[in-house]
């Protein structure tokens, strides 16, 4: 990817974000050969991850998800910390291409020498996050961003892969979009750690009442730590108002996570996940790369289409093809 391998380690780990980004490329390409030096690089890596902050941020589009990621991240850096953003833009699923705007909403922030923000597309990844996020995110801790915000593209059912990958994972809502709660019929709710109620400087009345909506809600859920208490917090992320509040119970969590060992718990288990979903992603990667999956699968699939191959039969066929 146009330094040699050992060269590209070293700059990585001084923390150069032109390397960090042409590593993030490398992790990102489909190529064998470059796959060989993306695993290269990430067991060198490996030993310098695990120390930054781990934080997701989800919520429907229009909630301000950059905006108060960018009045965070200015409120961090400000602080002394260094921050990467790895943001999903979702993908079209007619053209297949991607907005990739995150580092012009973030405008401000972008410009810190402090901060990374690297847009990637979802592409037909289901979880609201690129295939190869996870990956990213070790590597911008190996270059030394002691904080990781990992923005997915909305929020839904699929689309909860962010909290499997962060150690604190935000819900941001709108105060007056007129069915708060039935976002709380998603697994997505259960998952967070905190519920974000965004502008509430249009309608601090709306606000108000989402709040006390919300927290009698949370009660009817199962609590995912019961060392954690998810409270609803109200921001202005465009008037920067709430955000120490919000840090502030990022390292509450976090603390309290620690103190009973479920955080290094949670780490473990993610870790596993993620090894259990790229061994999943593999095994259809090899199913449609199979010449004898692809020499039957456009007759199989014709043959499903017109009704006279039952789905679950046709299915049955082609895995025993790549037998």
């Amino acid at each position: 990817m146009g330094l040699p391998p050992d060269e590209l380690v070293q700059r990585l780990f001084a923390g150069e974000r032109r390397a960090l980004a042409k590593a993030i490329t490398l992790v990102e390409s489909m190529r064998p050969d470059h796959r060989e030096q993306a695993e290269s690089l990430l067991q060198a890596a490996l030993p310098r991850t695990g120390n930054a902050i781990r934080v997701g941020i989800s919520g429907v589009p229009g909630v301000g998800k950059s905006t108060f990621i960018e009045g965070l991240g200015l409120w961090l850096i400000a602080r002394g910390h260094r921050l990467a953003v790895l943001a999903v833009d979702p993908s079209s699923s007619i053209s297949g291409g991607s907005i990739l705007g995150d580092k012009t909403r973030m405008e401000a922030l972008s410009q810190h020498t402090e901060a990374f923000i690297r847009p990637s597309p979802a592409g037909k990844t289901l979880g609201g996050v690129a295939a190869n996020t996870r990956e990213a995110l070790l590597l911008c801790e190996a270059a030394g961003f002691d904080v990781v915000i990992v923005e997915t593209v909305g929020v839904g059912q699929s689309e909860t892969a962010v909290a499997g990958m962060t150690d604190f994972f935000c819900l941001l809502q709108l105060p007056n979009a007129g069915d708060d709660l039935q976002a709380l019929k998603k697994g997505v709710v259960e998952l967070a750690d905190a519920i974000v109620i965004n502008k509430v400087d249009i309608d601090p009345g709306a606000a108000s009442l989402a709040e006390a909506q919300i927290r009698s809600a949370l009660g009817l859920l199962k609590r995912l730590h019961e060392e954690w208490v998810p409270p609803v917090l109200k921001i202005s992320a465009r008037k920067h108002e709430g955000v120490e509040a919000f840090w502030n119970t990022v390292l509450a969590q976090r603390e309290a996570l620690k103190e009973t060992g479920a955080f290094e718990a949670k780490r473990r288990a993610q870790a596993v996940d993620w090894m259990w979903a790229l061994i999943e992603n593999g095994l259809k990667a090899r199913f449609h790369a199979n010449p004898a999956v692809r020499e039957a699968l456009a007759s199989t699939s014709d043959a499903v289409a017109r009704g006279a191959l039952a789905p679950g039969i046709a299915a049955a066929q082609l895995l025993r093809r790549i037998e």
